[in-house]
This record gives structure tokens, sequence and C-alpha cells, in this order.
């Protein structure tokens, strides 16, 4: 019996595809070694040992009694993603990140005039909530010590405040090594008793902007 020619089609068809497909196949092979092994949109997914440096800027205002009193810093941030993503198939999917933050420059507004001082925040703890978008909310909580030129709040208080505080932002990625920070913290002052008089700041609300870089493990 002789092949007809819907035979002879296929025979053709199959022939051609095998030679076709084998190259294309080694193209793939070869665009998927040379493809970069990193494609996320940003640093922190997945990120267990990528360091975070930023620098910021913020100002704030006093709440209730404290409303007269406004606030102006600036300084910069090392910290360093310690665990990796925790929690993944839920919606709390994230990562701890522990971070201290020194500020050169803070201010303080009061009713008497303006107080000039420095800030170091050695404890802060951070709660990224990791997925594989541009935006990266976050939580923390932090605690530090500012050192002032006088009196906060004037007068007979003390030099020496803590400033304990909570609160929350997001980075907005524009490239997966870099992002721009926005943040609202609820920051509290209290000398703990280091001067005559402790009436300190129980709740002050605080905006931040900053930018940031992040160096991931290799």
């Amino acid at each position: 019996m002789f092949p007809t020619r819907e035979h002879i089609l296929r025979v053709i068809f199959l022939l051609s595809f095998c030679i076709l497909a084998k190259p294309v196949v080694a193209q793939l092979q070869k665009s998927a070694a040379v493809a970069p092994p990193d494609t996320r949109e940003n640093s922190l997914f997945d990120g267990r040992g990528t360091w975070d440096l930023g620098a910021f800027l913020g100002g704030g205002s006093g709440a209730g009694k404290s409303s007269g009193t406004q606030f102006l810093y600036a300084g910069g941030r090392g910290g360093l993603v310690l665990t990796p993503d925790l929690f993944t198939s839920t919606p709390i999917r994230g990562n701890l990140e522990y971070a201290v933050e020194i500020m050169p420059v803070y201010t303080v507004f009061t009713p008497n005039g303006a107080v000039y001082g420095a800030s170091i925040k050695p404890f802060i703890v951070r709660w990224n909530f990791t997925r594989p978008h541009r935006a990266v909310p976050y939580l923390h909580i932090a605690g530090g010590v500012l050192f002032t030129t006088s009196d906060v709040p004037p007068p007979d208080t003390s030099s020496i405040n803590f400033t304990p505080q909570i609160g929350g932002g997001v980075h907005w990625f524009h490239r997966p090594d870099r992002s721009f920070d926005f943040a609202v913290d609820v920051v509290h002052h209290s000398n703990a008793s280091l001067g005559d008089h402790n009436p300190g700041y129980n709740a002050s609300v605080f905006f931040m902007m900053g930018y940031s870089w992040y160096k991931a493990r290799r």
C-alpha cells in the first residue's frame, strides 16, 4: 500500500517541527542560564540578610496640652533583616528587621523658643509585610534617647529625654534595591525623673519621609 498524501504531509510536518524545535529549545535554555536570578520588585521579599540603609527627614506636633510644641528632625538609619519570610500562606506574611537610627538634627520648638539637640535610637524592631510588589507596608516599635542644649519641656526638667514610640509606614520601591519611605509614629517624651520635674510630652505625632538603599546577602 502506498502512502497517501495525508500521511506524507504528516511526516513532513513532524520532521519540520523537530528540526525547528531544537534551536528554539536551545535558545530558551541559553536565555534561562543568563537570566538574572532575582526578578523581585523589592529587596525585602524573601530578604533575610538584606542590609537597609536610609536617610530621612521628619517633623511633628505635640497633642493635647503639648499642641503648642513642634518638632523637626533628620538623620540616617541602618538595618538588617533577621529572618526569612514567616507565615507565608497568611495575610501577615513578613520578616523581622532590626535597625538603629542616628539623628544629629532634632529641634524642639517650644512656646519659649527653639531647643536644639540630637538623638540616637538604638532599638528599632520592624515587621515588614513582604510581598512581591512595589509597596511594602511595615509596623515597628522603637526606643531612643534625646539630648538637648537645654531642658525639654522647659523649664526645670531635664536635657535628657527617652523617646519610646510605635508606628508604621510603607516602602515604595521604584527599583528593587531603592525605595521612597513614608511613616507615621506616635512618640512619648519622658525624662524618667532625671530632672526636678517630669511633665514630658505624653503623645506627639511624627511624620517622616525618606529614601533607602538595600544590599542583599550574596
